[in-house]
Order: C-alpha cells, then sequence, then structure tokens
C-alpha cells in the first residue's frame, strides 16, 4: 500500500511530509521504484485508513525507515515524487521520514499509532496499475528470532561461524574436465573426506574449539530456516541485536524436509509450505530431530 501523509503542526501554518509503507520494508519501495516517480494512488479519508501496528516492537520499521532516509539523501533533494495530484521533494521526504521516527522511537501502542495517523497524515492508497487495480509488491523475507549470548537452559542451540577445519578445494586446475567444480571437506591423515552433516554437527561435539557460537536461539526450527533464508536478525537479551548472514556450506548434498513430510503422508502436496512445516513439527516435537536431519546441509553463518 502506498500513503502519502501530511502533517499540520501547532503553528499556523502547514508543512507538508510524505512517507510511503510496504507492510514495515520502506526501503525495498524506494530501492524497486526509485526510477519511478510517480505513484497513481487515492485519498483514503480517515474513516476508511487501514490498522496500523507492528508486531516487531518497530525494530524492523525503524531499521526500513533508517534505510529508505540512506537512499534520499543518495539523491538530489529537489527530486520530485508524485502521490495522487500531490508532488513532494525528497528532502521533503527526509524530513517525513525523521519526524515518523521520531514517534515511533517512543513505542507506541497500536491506538496511539493509528490516532496520530489520523489526527497528523493523509493516507493515500496505491490505485493499482491496470484496469484491475492490480499492484505488485516484491519484498525478501528475513526471520526476526529472540536470542542469547550465553547458553542456558531454555536457550541451548548454537548459532555457529563457519569452523576452523572446513576447506573448499576448486578442482578446475586438476583437469579440464573437473573446470567449475568444487568440493568441500576436512583434511584427516592428509587425505580430504566429506564434511560432517548436520546430524553430526548438532548432535556431537565434532566442531568443539574449530567454531564460534555467535548466539543461542531455543529452537531448532529457527535455525533451520534462518539457515535455509540465509540471513536474519536476532535481537538479543542485552538489547544488541546482529545481523547474520550465509557464510559457507559443509558441503553436504541439500535434500528438502518439505519433500519428505509430502512423501511419507505428513503434509499432502497441496497444502505445502513453510508455515505447515513448522505446524506439523509444533505438534510433533519427538519428530523434529529426524525431520530436520534428514537435510544433511549445515550453514556456518557470519
Amino acid at each position: 500500500m502506498n500513503e502519502k501523509i501530511e502533517i499540520m503542526n501547532h503553528s499556523s501554518f502547514r508543512n507538508t511530509i510524505s512517507v510511503i509503507f510496504i507492510v514495515t520494508l520502506l526501503f525495498l519501495f524506494f530501492a524497486g521504484c526509485a526510477a519511478k516517480i510517480q505513484y497513481p494512488s487515492i485519498r483514503l479519508s480517515p474513516s476508511s485508513h487501514p490498522g496500523f501496528s507492528d508486531d516487531m516492537l518497530y525494530d524492523g520499521l525503524e531499521h526500513s525507515i533508517l534505510k529508505s532516509i540512506e537512499y534520499l539523501n543518495k539523491i538530489s533533494s529537489d527530486r520530485t515524487f508524485k502521490f495522487g495530484n500531490d508532488f513532494f521533494t525528497a528532502s521533503h521526504m527526509i524530513r517525513s521520514f525523521e519526524y515518523f521516527l521520531s514517534f515511533i522511537q517512543t513505542k507506541p501502542s497500536k491506538k496511539d499509532l493509528e490516532s496520530f495517523i489520523k489526527s497528523n497524515y493523509l493516507v493515500y492508497q496505491s490505485a493499482g496499475r491496470d484496469s484491475r487495480r492490480e499492484v505488485l509488491f516484491t519484498g525478501y523475507y528475513e526471520p526476526f528470532l529472540q536470542g542469547r549470548l550465553n547458553q542456558n537452559a531454555k536457550y541451548k542451540i548454537p548459532v555457529l561461524t563457519i569452523p576452523d577445519d572446513l576447506i573448499k578445494i576448486d578442482l578446475s586446475p586438476f583437469s579440464e574436465k573437473y573446470k567449475g567444480e568444487k568440493i568441500t571437506g576436512r583434511l584427516i591423515n592428509r587425505t580430504v573426506v566429506p564434511y560432517y552433516d548436520r546430524r553430526e554437527i548438532s548432535h556431537t561435539e565434532a566442531l568443539e574449539g574449530k567454531s564460534r557460537q555467535l548466539a543461542w536461539l531455543k529452537d531448532p526450527v529457527d535455525l533451520f530456516f534462518l539457515q535455509i533464508q540465509g540471513s536474519g536478525s536476532i535481537y538479543l537479551d542485552n538489547g544488541d541485536t546482529i545481523n547474520v548472514h550465509y557464510h559457507a556450506t559443509n558441503g553436504q548434498p541439500y535434500r528438502s524436509i518439505g519433500k519428505l513430510l509430502i512423501d511419507t503422508d505428513k503434509i499432502p502436496r497441496s497444502e505445502m509450505s513453510m508455515q505447515k512445516i513448522r505446524e506439523y513439527l509444533n505438534n510433533h516435537p519427538e519428530e523434529i530431530e529426524d525431520v530436520l536431519n534428514y537435510n544433511p546441509t549445515h550453514i556456518g553463518t557470519m
């Protein structure tokens, strides 16, 4: 949804400000649409406003606003953006984001947020790109997880860095037939052997002294999907946030746990999704270990 926001201050003049929302990922909108300065939209009456809330305590939204400001600071301050019949410069957009940022940093309640928007802003809804009023949004899912810096009885699933003994070998120099091929493994008695699989990494001390724990999670399913997605953010108990990203794999073949659950008639193919996998594993905790370890691939992060 595209929304333009106009704020009236306490003095007698009107200061026009604009804000763009796409769920909570504002930066994705600007990054994908920077070359297009016109956004067909329809002004909504206050009674037609959608509900505004944030179940992530505004942390993700704050990050997105800062990214949007970062983008806008890179373009000409007088570049114009059009919403409906209204035009706003990049400098106005920046002031808008900064004003809204100062408000959400107070961690307002849902009621206060909606009251703030209703009292101070004009909201615009995208009119769509064709006669059917279709709107296309694209985005990248990044999980946000709760974690701890130190292990305890509840948080005991480690987020590991790439281990010191993992090696990657480019086979191209050995023969033309291996051009573009690489293998990953570890060295034992001067011989390269396959690296440990997920089960060995998760349930033995194979990486003891070879890898560092970035953080500790409480749910092995959370870690699994963090690795599948390739990146995510972990909110720590000390108030800090760490962003983790894919660094390397153990070189083991990837096997889909979704396919496993379909083939074993645990989840119908027509219903398969990440949410369904989570739901099944939450309802069958005794199967979590075997299901996750069906995929021997393990990811080291950074």
